[in-house]
Formats: structure tokens, sequence, C-alpha cells
């Protein structure tokens, strides 16, 4: 059995909505902060934090974009297919380009405060993944927080897509063990290389491969690019790393 729950999480700048699952079994879990895609917490987000909670997690999905109101932020249709994304994506662009690195930062501090004081989850370490922005986001979480991150993923996701000088101040403080699954669409052989350089120069421990036969946005299942297959293989990549990482917590 799964509890789940909307709760308020305390900020600098207000309350940000959140949707949580764990385990009812009233013990203590490991922590994992998820940071959903740019359309937000919908039921796909609250399917994907219940299947995670399954494995015995106490999931976290926070509204990034509260300060412009209550998940869904816009109108969303049932299935996001082609025809509409781009004026979707259109109207979530301002959001996205107000959530500045100071609101990302002082979010992180606030949902991973809130996290660790939830009575479901246990002392210790908690992972932090992420979709698409919510990909970033994670990593910039992480980085922020060394040793009390031990893990972080991040799906579909930009990361040094702000250039070399950017994904180097990113890494330096990345104490975490990292999994990047990329889409195929989003990064060329070359870039992955570049990606994976960088990586390695951090002295990161890692795991960056591109998803065969992907496009961006592969694990939504209420889109048009949804993969079964590469969402099953996320879950393959994810759970051992956080079983690796929290089996202690």
């Amino acid at each position: 059995m799964l509890l789940t729950k909307t709760l308020q999480i305390p900020t600098a700048d207000g309350r940000a909505d959140a949707f949580a699952a764990c385990p009812d079994r009233g013990e203590r879990h490991p922590g994992v902060l998820m940071y959903p895609d740019g359309f937000g917490i919908r039921p796909v987000l609250r399917e994907m934090a219940r299947e995670l909670a399954g494995h015995g997690y106490y999931v976290l999905v926070p509204n990034v974009f509260y300060r412009h109101g209550p998940a869904p932020v816009i109108e969303l249709p049932e299935h996001i297919g082609e025809e509409v994304r781009p004026a979707l994506v259109a109207r979530l662009m301002p959001l996205v380009e107000a959530h500045t690195t100071e609101r990302v930062l002082s979010d992180a501090d606030a949902y991973l405060r809130f996290l660790t004081a939830q009575p479901g989850v246990g002392a210790g370490p908690v992972a932090v993944t992420g979709y698409c922005i919510g990909g970033l986001l994670a990593m910039r979480t992480a980085a922020a927080h060394p040793g009390q991150v031990a893990a972080v993923a991040g799906f579909h996701s930009p990361v040094g897509v702000d250039g070399p000088e950017s994904l180097h101040r990113l890494l330096s403080g990345l104490t975490a063990v990292v999994h990047l699954g990329h889409a195929e669409t989003d990064l060329t052989p070359e870039a992955l290389g570049e990606l994976n350089h960088a990586l390695d120069a951090a002295g990161v421990d890692y795991t960056s491969e591109i998803y065969p036969g992907t496009v961006h946005g592969f694990t939504m299942s209420d889109t048009d690019v949804f993969n079964p297959s590469a969402r099953e293989r996320h879950w393959d990549r994810l759970l051992p790393l956080l079983d690796r990482t929290l089996s202690g917590s």
C-alpha cells in the first residue's frame, strides 16, 4: 500500500505545492526529490512518483513554478500531442526564463529541508532526480548540497547546454553519483563525448548514455514522444543507483 498526499512546502518566496508518495508502513524510508519536466505535476508525474515510492522511497515532487500559481500552472490537455506542444512550450518559456539560478538554489534548500523533516523520511543522504529542465535543476541541487545528496539522475535533460564554463562550475562541487540518460535527438555522439570528458575531468562517479531510438521527453506517457522501452531502461538505471547509494539510509 502507498500513501499519497498533496503538501505545501514553505519557501523564501511563499509556498510551493507538491505531491508526495511513500510506502504506507509506518516506517522511515530514504528520501527522493523528483523534479518534473516543464509541464509540471500532472497524472503522469504522480504515476511515476508512486512507482518509485513502491520500491521503498519517500518521493516528493514540487511545483517548481509555484510563483506563477498552483500546478498545473498552464492548462494542459490529457495528451500533449505534437500539434499542441509548441504553443504550450511557448507559454512555459517565460516561466523557465524567470526561474533564475538564485531561485533554483533557494528553492532547493527549501525542498530538501522539507523532505528531510518529514516523519516518513529516514536519516541519512537523499537522492534527486529530474526530467527535461528538472534534470538540470536536479544537478544544480546536488552540486549545491554535497554530502547530503548521494545520487542524482537526469533524463532527457539539458545538462551542459549553457556551455563548458557553466558545466565546469556545475560539476566542480558535485559529490553525488550521477546517471544521465539522454535522448538521441538531444545530444550528438560528439556532444556526449564532450560532456563525459567534463564529468571525467571533474572526478565524478557517473554513467552517461544516449538511449537508442529516443526523442526529447521519452519518459512521459502523456506525450507523442513517449517510448515505453526507454522509460523501462530509465527505471533499470535509476533503481540500482538509488539502491547503491541510499540502501544504508
